[in-house]
């Protein structure tokens, strides 16, 4: 059925389109695909380097400091001193190497 619906397009089959449809998924894959299955594997490897002690920001936007650190979850002190429970993958990658980083001097 499928060749007979392209057997009946103007003009046949042309070569051409299959190069231009690879070249799309081609330009999908690096500019799509790609940029976001290293940002994954950054905040995987991100995650697992917190230890005991390191200031974090969740993806809600809890501030907190890492007390406990187990096998999927940390517990996080807040400022009241309070002790919260949070999944790791709850931990926002970009704001916390932010809040971490050294200030710049000027």
């Amino acid at each position: 059925m499928i060749a007979t619906i392209l057997l009946q397009a103007a003009g046949g089959f042309d070569p051409k389109q299959l190069i231009v449809f690879g070249l799309i998924i081609v330009v999908f894959y690096f500019f799509m695909i790609r940029p976001q299955i290293k940002k994954q594997k950054d905040q995987k490897n991100f995650v697992n380097d917190l230890k005991k002690g390191d200031k974090i920001i969740t993806t809600a936007g809890m501030h907190g400091k890492i007390v406990e650190v187990a096998d999927t979850t940390f517990l996080i002190e807040t400022e009241g001193g309070h002790k919260v429970r949070f999944n790791k993958s709850a931990i926002s990658l970009d704001d916390s190497k932010a809040l971490n980083a050294p200030a710049s001097t000027k």
